[in-house]
């Protein structure tokens, strides 16, 4: 049963999906505190016995935080098993230490250990430039966003993450629906150009303690790799964060990256168990999975145009479309025999997964073709959103 329940804690490795004995349901907890200006949230879930059960949530719990002051902030569930703070009258604060409590519906009571929410420095500057990463054997060119903290500090261990938005349009955009062979209607909304937004999974953690200095010069958080995205059709936007976190934190990710690094083969790494920060109060054998992050943040972001990836001649990313235009002309027939209709043609692209953009009509409804591609090069909120985010700026 542990290789399933170490990697269900990290949402970016991917689970064993072996049926296990004597399975025992374990509570899960991933929660952050920081003293960003925004909610803080706990997620609570059980683990599974195998990889393609639904996530069971921990649901009706009471969750709050206590400080070394002697203050209490509860956090309501906004969902099913996810608890936040009030961001108008609750943020943390450096120097205090935050301890987090739970108590679930079945009378158990989990407690966190006290930790300590410590200072960081900021990013003096966030900036991009051409590089390149082997994938898959080749080699591919792009982007890496590096950032500069100059400023000494007593931080020694530390975590970046980064959430992305960006711009695209898709090739083919849906512009009518197909009726019948002499009637196509406009469509209502043509779904062109959209916001597409993710946050990292990735464990990035550095620690100083070993003659390192913490001034970070040039330090690379993330590759861009325009052949894999549509990142930089248009535009794009980053937003680094640089985290303190304490010795034992660190030490959780550097184990959870460990495991992660050991890829597919679970004969890679003996399987062990990573130690979280969170234990049952009156059951201090009991194994809880995750950990209570707490941290000070600063954090940076920077815009990239297409424009600029074209000054530093990144390859662009070309969209894989299948594009294709049929008539009933198109299709041989035996003497004699009626040609296809264009509802047959519609009807037989639809039936091989391909979507309808628009007919091109030439001389006449006699000579009429269809337009199809694929569904994601023709509408693109099968990935991404029609509202642009409230901070974009477009210049």
């Amino acid at each position: 049963m542990l290789l399933l329940i170490i990697v269900t804690t990290v949402s970016c490795i991917t689970p064993y999906a072996t049926k296990l004995d004597n399975f025992k349901s374990l509570l899960v907890v991933d929660g952050s505190l920081t003293d960003e200006n925004v909610s803080d949230y706990v997620v609570l879930t059980r683990t599974k016995n195998t990889a393609d059960e639904e996530t069971e949530k921990e649901t009706g719990a009471q969750v709050y935080i206590t400080d070394d002051h002697g203050n209490s902030t509860s956090l309501s569930e906004v969902s099913e098993g996810k608890y936040k703070t009030d961001s108008l009258t609750f943020r943390g604060e450096t120097g205090r230490t935050y301890t987090l409590h739970i108590k679930t519906t079945d009378g158990q009571e989990y407690e966190s250990d006290p930790c300590l929410l410590s200072p960081v420095q900021d990013i003096d500057s966030i900036y991009f430039g051409r590089d390149s990463r082997v994938v898959d054997t080749e080699t591919h060119d792009g982007l890496s966003v590096y950032i500069d903290a100059g400023k000494e500090s007593d931080c020694r261990f530390y975590r970046w993450t980064y959430e992305e938005w960006w711009k695209f349009s898709v090739p083919y955009p849906k512009k009518f629906n197909f009726v019948n062979d002499t009637t196509f209607t406009p469509c209502a909304q043509i779904n062109q150009v959209c916001w597409a937004h993710q946050k990292s999974y990735d464990i990035n953690i550095r620690s100083t303690l070993t003659g390192i200095s913490n001034r970070f010069k040039k330090l690379p958080v993330f590759f861009v790799d325009p052949q894999k995205s549509d990142r930089l059709l248009i535009r794009y936007y980053v937003l680094v964060r640089q985290m303190s976190i304490s010795s034992d934190e660190y030490e959780f990710w550097n184990q959870m990256s460990q495991i992660n690094e050991a890829g597919g083969d679970i004969f890679d790494k003996q399987p062990f168990e990573i130690k979280g920060n969170i234990h049952n109060v009156k059951s201090r054998n009991e194994t809880v999975l995750g950990y209570f992050q707490v941290s000070g943040v600063k954090s940076s972001g920077i815009y990239i145009t297409k424009a600029d990836a074209d000054r530093l001649s990144v390859p662009e990313y070309i969209y894989e479309c299948n594009y294709d235009i049929k008539g009933p002309q198109d299709y041989p027939r035996d003497p004699g025999d009626p040609p296809p209709t264009l509802a047959d043609i519609n009807f037989w692209f639809m039936w091989a997964g391909y979507a309808f953009v628009e007919p091109v009509i030439y001389g006449g409804f006699t000579d009429t073709r269809l337009v199809f591609a694929l569904p994601f090069c023709t509408d693109c909120t099968l990935k991404g959103s029609l509202k642009k985010p409230a901070f974009w700026v477009d210049n």
